[in-house]
């Protein structure tokens, strides 16, 4: 599964780990991505969508039909 949020965007963020000798090596910050099975009234049927734990509370927050406008708006596919 892709580290990729279909509402939000969030992606991974890039950085160094750091040692205790001060020596960099890469390293990867992934967002917390769920897959999340929702009920869409409009369109009568459930869809799966991956979604970060903040993007999850603000489907909570706006309602599912409200969310798949903007990710529809995004430019994404459902």
């Amino acid at each position: 599964m892709s580290a990729h949020c279909q509402l939000t965007g969030a992606k991974p963020g890039f950085g160094n780990r750091i040692s205790h000798s001060h020596r960099r090596t890469p390293r990867r910050f992934d967002p917390n991505i769920q897959r999340k099975r929702y009920w869409l009234p409009s369109e009568g049927r459930h869809i799966r969508l991956t979604l970060s734990a903040r993007a999850v509370r603000t489907v909570d927050a706006i309602g599912i039909e409200a969310a798949v406008a903007r990710i529809r708006a995004r430019g994404g596919n459902i």
